[in-house]
Order: C-alpha cells, then structure tokens, then sequence
C-alpha cells in the first residue's frame, strides 16, 4: 500500500478509475495522507478489508470467551471544556453543528486483528501494528450508471431504554442534529452531482455490540453523476471531505473549532476508506475506530454538539460509543 499526497491521490484515482482498474484507498481526517493499492497487490499479511462483504477476507469469527473490555473515559471535567469551546463558539453563530470527539485509552484482551475478525459490521479495515476499523457509516457509494449516495448516521440511543425508539425519534435536539446534516449532505453532493434529493429520511437502524443494542438514525440522500466519472473519482471523492457527519455545519469554521476543542491528532479516525471494484464504489467513514500508539490501543469517539446540547447527556453519549460490533 502506497502514501501519496493529496495531490498525487487525486491523479492516480482519477487514472485507475478512468482505466477502469480496482483499487482500495484510505484517507485520514485532515485529508493530508491518502493510501493507495490496486486490488491485486493488496498484502493480506498487512491489510484486511471487507466492505459490505466485498474485500480480501470474508466472514466472521465468533469470540468464545468473555471478553475483557476496559475503557478509560476522560474525567467529565476534562470533556466540559471541549464541550464548553464548541457551545462557545456554537452560541456566538460560528457553528451550529460541530462534531467534538475524544481519544479514549483502552484496555481489552483482543487484539486489533481479533476485533477486525470478530466485527459484525459491514466496514472492516485491519491494518497490522497500526488501526482497527468496523464501522457501521457509509460515506458514498457510486453505482455503475453513476448515482452517488451518501447514508449520514446522526442521533443515538441506548435500545434497553423505556421507549427507546420513540424518545430517539421525539428528541428534539436529535430531529435538529439530523437535518442539518442532511442539508450539509445534500449541499455536498449538490458539489458534484444533479438531481440531488432525499430518498429516505430519518430512518432507524439496530446496532448490536458488546454492550448490548444500540438504535441510530440514518437518512439517504442521492444525486446523478455527469458522463465520465469514473475518470473524475479523485476530484468527486476529495469534493466531499472531510465527510460532513463528523465535522459539522458551516463544515470550513467547524473544522477550525474542532482543531481548538480536540485535545489530540485524529490521524485516520474519521478519514474514508473504500473499494472501486472498476465499476462501481463503496465507501465508509472511519468511526468506531481503535489505533495503537506507542504499545496502547485507544478508542476514539464523540457526537455532534448543537446549542440544544446538555454536556452531560453528550458525554454519556460518547462513552456509549466505546463498544466492538461483534458477530
């Protein structure tokens, strides 16, 4: 797997994808590290990939024991003063949706490939001594005849909750968190594609993961691509990052504010990851996302903060979001 620049990614996407030829790619979050394979020189000793059952490994493999999983959530004191930038700035009209996340230390007996082979969700991307992904959001998705989707995930709740479906779909600060990002969506693909509409709104998806189910709203938006685009999938692809689910709205003065609110580097959390099977493209953003650093594994996490946001419900809400998705 080759690192490219921005740059140098957009060429060789809009190259391989002209030529119709297969290829796997990854982005971080700030969009300044791009990796790059044809299919066929994908190292499986290195890389493990299963997009919605598509890649070099398929499958899953049930954990038989009792897993240890011990996160070690930031003090809510500490999550307060994000929290507090980001309603600052929100309360001041330079946001009005902004994704704060944290960077969680965990402690678990599986290992990183272990959680790659054991997740059920439909995104998986091991890359060895480095990260584990399994994550249940789509980012695009580009058919052959050129329509591009994109499926934002944005409202969460815990299943085992009294009328949990019903309080997730009433609240109002959930309603309020979703149609923003449908709108910011929307404008995205508008970036590229005619005919953008909502197909589908506000739908619920059920999660199960370590820790029981979780419920989660998603909405499909869908526009058509002009004639060519294969040949254009690099410029198409870097039109629509950072993927506006975990930045926010407006997404330029968002990402400002997140850099001041977040206390660490996200590297590759929040980045895209997909296949071009040389027909069509799927692709997923990099949530529910461990990496190791210096020998430690550590879960990042977070949500989207508006002006109707309570720290606490949020924080609760982030420490809900440390789960593995297991099979």
């Amino acid at each position: 797997m080759h690192e490219y620049s921005r740059d140098e990614a957009v060429l060789q996407m809009n190259k391989w994808g002209g030529a119709g030829l297969a290829f796997v790619f990854v982005t971080d979050y700030e969009g300044g590290r791009f990796m790059l394979s044809p299919v066929e020189a994908v190292n499986p000793a290195e890389w493990l990939y299963s997009f919605r059952g598509r890649g070099n490994h398929s499958g899953s493999t049930k954990i038989g024991r009792k897993v240890e999983w011990s996160p070690l959530f930031p003090s809510f004191e500490a999550y307060e003063r994000s929290f507090m930038k980001v309603r600052n700035a929100i309360m001041a009209g330079d946001s009005y949706l902004c994704n704060l996340t944290c960077r969680v230390p965990l402690q678990t007996d599986l290992s990183m490939k272990e959680i790659f082979l054991s997740s059920a969700a439909p995104y998986r991307l091991w890359m060895k001594d480095r990260l584990v992904c399994f994550s249940p959001e789509t980012f695009v998705r580009i058919s052959g005849d050129g329509e591009i989707s994109s499926f934002p995930m944005k409202g969460t709740i815990d299943a085992s909750l009294p009328a949990a479906r019903e309080r997730l779909m009433a609240d109002p600060k959930e309603a309020a968190e979703h149609a923003t990002i449908v709108d910011l969506i929307r404008n995205d693909l508008s970036i590229v594609a005619t005919h953008v509409r909502v197909a589908r709104y506000r739908y619920v998806d059920v999660l199960q993961t370590n820790r029981g189910r979780l419920l989660q709203t998603s909405s499909k938006i869908t526009g058509q691509l002009p004639e060519g685009w294969r040949a254009r999938l690099g410029d198409i692809l870097f039109s629509q990052l950072p993927a506006g689910s975990i930045t926010g709205a407006p997404k330029r003065r968002t990402v400002e504010i997140i850099a001041d609110a977040e206390t660490y580097d996200r590297g590759f959390y929040t980045g895209v990851m997909g296949l071009f099977d040389g027909v069509s493209l799927d692709s997923a953003v990099m949530i529910r996302f461990i990496d190791k650093e210096e020998g430690r594994l550590f879960f990042k996490a977070g949500g989207g903060i508006t002006s109707r946001s309570s720290c606490r419900s949020e924080y609760e809400e982030m420490k809900a979001k440390v789960y593995v998705q297991l099979c």
